[in-house]
């Protein structure tokens, strides 16, 4: 029989040649302030909707494998800045993905780096029991990782390691083995509030508490109208948002270039905006789909490159939307056109807008080019 101290010791060591940057351990003892958090957020209504399972399967460990013992976390670090940039300029604007869906899709990568530790430890122990999971499991990824001593939970309620910052995906493995447990780390934000303060939306309500419903890397994941007082502070961003980490004084020169497989692609989580209107959804797949801003699909996407055409006023566009304001199937997408279009505001734009708005059927549609024109003759 492997003695438990050992075998922790050698996890460790193996965790380093495949790629996890970080491995900390905690038990699987209920999480009873997040529970009690949790059900704050649900009377608050700040929840984004995503969230897997009942507020007792997210805290309770053991409902999810009830031989839980432990539950080892692991963190890979990813990069925050790009070797070389594309630059977007008038007439050729460009979007951009957050960090989080630059490289391979991070679900895939750290799925493989804890299924090859699983193996390892049943090799190790042939009658250990696992189970695993990345961020769309039960458990609260921060939540363990915070208990496992990976980092500490910063105001901007992502986990801060002090190697990396908080530029890291984090991942989890229950377990029936009693591993002794890692210490937290002390918190490090003090009185520091810059990420409150530089939140475009003001979603994070105070330190550690994030209201989703105003969280603008929620809303670049929405598939429908987007609220008209977030239109324009989503900029050019087609998935996710970086603000609260890129403001962080712990993230301050911190660019981990470890893995390949997580490097970006510039052209790719920097595209040019005008041709994402016209990609087919195979076009779409081929181009976007090992990334993890692929999983909503197509249409949130295109959503977030109109508002982003739209934001700029970019008149060199004013073709490509009148086109997808008159012929595009999706009611979500013509109307985030006719509100683009008023933004451009040329006489082109206005006539494009009444004409659509006499064929227009959709009560949701006809409202925003109604919207549209009103705010072109204020001007």
């Amino acid at each position: 029989m492997v003695k438990v101290e050992e075998l922790k010791k050698d996890i460790q060591a193996y965790a380093k040649t495949i790629g996890i940057d970080k491995i900390g351990f905690a038990t699987a003892d209920i999480f009873t302030e997040m529970k009690e958090r949790l059900r704050r957020q649900q009377e608050l209504k700040y929840q984004s909707g995503f969230e897997k399972g009942s507020i007792e399967e997210r805290t309770e460990p053991r409902r999810l494998l009830p031989e839980a013992k432990s539950i080892i976390s692991i963190a890979v670090a990813y990069p925050s800045r790009m070797e070389t940039t594309p630059r977007g300029t008038k007439g050729d604007r460009r979007g951009i993905f957050a960090r989080a869906s630059w490289g391979i899709d991070y679900h895939v990568a750290l799925r493989e780096r804890l299924d090859k530790l699983g193996e390892y430890i049943k090799d190790k122990v042939p009658d250990a029991v696992i189970k695993s999971m990345v961020d769309t499991g039960e458990l609260s990824d921060r939540a363990v990782a915070e208990r496992a001593g990976i980092g500490f939970s910063g105001k901007n309620t992502s986990i801060i390691t002090k190697e990396y910052g908080s530029f890291v995906y984090l991942g989890e493995m229950l377990t029936n083995i009693p591993f002794i447990p890692d210490s937290p780390v002390e918190d490090g934000c003090g009185d520091c509030t810059i990420c409150l303060d530089a939140c475009p939306t003001g979603a994070i309500v105070q330190g550690g508490q994030l209201n989703a419903q105003r969280c603008i890397a929620f809303l670049t994941q929405t598939k429908d109208f987007l609220p008209e007082e977030f239109r324009n502070k989503i900029g050019n961003r087609l998935y996710g948002c970086d603000t609260c980490q890129q403001v962080c004084p712990w993230n301050r020169d911190k660019d981990s270039h470890f893995h390949q497989e997580l490097e970006p692609e510039p052209e790719l989580v920097k595209p040019r905006l005008k041709p994402m209107l016209h990609l087919s959804n195979r076009e779409f797949k081929e181009k976007f789909g090992h990334m993890s801003g692929f999983w909503r699909g197509k249409k949130p996407i295109q959503r977030n490159v109109i508002l982003a055409l739209g934001h700029y006023k970019e008149a060199s566009a004013e073709t490509d939307l009148i086109a997808v304001m008159e012929n595009d199937p999706r009611p979500v997408i013509r109307g985030t056109a006719a509100w683009s279009l008023g933004k451009i505001g040329t006489d082109a734009a206005r006539e494009a807008l009444s004409k659509a708005l006499e064929k227009e059927n959709h009560e949701q549609v006809q409202f925003e080019m109604e919207n549209a024109l009103s705010a072109m003759t204020v001007k």
